[in-house]
């Protein structure tokens, strides 16, 4: 279980990255942080992100790997901490398959209609 100050630290962090990659992509898709995740030590970080459309996922995960060093200077400016971590950046697979259990659901409440 997170303590309160990792949960506040993750929060800050996923504002903050949402707003860089706001920035810094282009509009060929929409990227998403759906959560960020962050070591007991404060020294690791992952960020999870879905994009809109989903076959543009992998093109986004090489343009987030590629510019995460960028994200960690970002963040450097942005936050008022003494330790800043290493980013790592990851796909959100359970949003993904929360995502596709959703709609397999409304097909089927809509299918008895």
């Amino acid at each position: 279980m997170a303590s309160e100050r990792q949960l506040k630290m993750s929060e800050l962090i996923r504002k903050h990255a949402a707003s860089f990659i706001e920035r810094e992509s282009t509009p060929q898709s929409l990227i998403t942080v759906t959560n960020v995740s962050i070591s007991p030590d404060f020294k690791n970080t992952t960020i999870f992100f879905t994009t809109i459309p989903e076959k543009e996922q992998n093109t986004a995960l090489l343009f987030l790997q590629r510019k995460r060093s960028d994200l960690r200077d970002y963040l450097k400016k942005q936050m008022k901490t003494r330790i800043i971590p290493f980013v790592d950046i990851k796909i959100d697979e359970g949003e993904r398959n929360r995502q596709k259990i959703d709609q397999l659901l409304f097909e089927e409440n809509h299918k008895e209609d």
